[in-house]
């Protein structure tokens, strides 16, 4: 997960939901204006989820995500292209 917030923001939003994934600090939006995600004015991102594979291709990417069903969705997506189970 890439967020505008900065590190410490973004470490108290990891440990109160006990994350075990990183979210990577992005406070001056240049992740997310390379991929377009920057909105209003740069105020936040939109919740889209890209779908990268090892060698850096973009295989997919999702601009419908719903917050409620985003993990089966993304365990789902990855399935349909064929991403290695570990």
């Amino acid at each position: 997960m890439v967020s505008l917030d900065d590190p410490e923001r973004n470490a108290e939003f990891a440990a109160s939901l006990g994350a075990e994934i990183p979210v990577i600090s992005d406070p001056d939006g240049s992740v997310g204006k390379a991929y377009g995600v920057v909105a209003l004015g740069g105020f936040y991102s939109k919740r889209w989820t890209f779908y990268i594979d090892r060698s850096g291709v973009i295989r997919a990417i999702d601009k419908n995500v719903s917050p409620d069903t985003a993990g089966a969705d993304m365990i789902r997506t990855l399935d349909e292209l064929g991403f290695p189970k570990r």
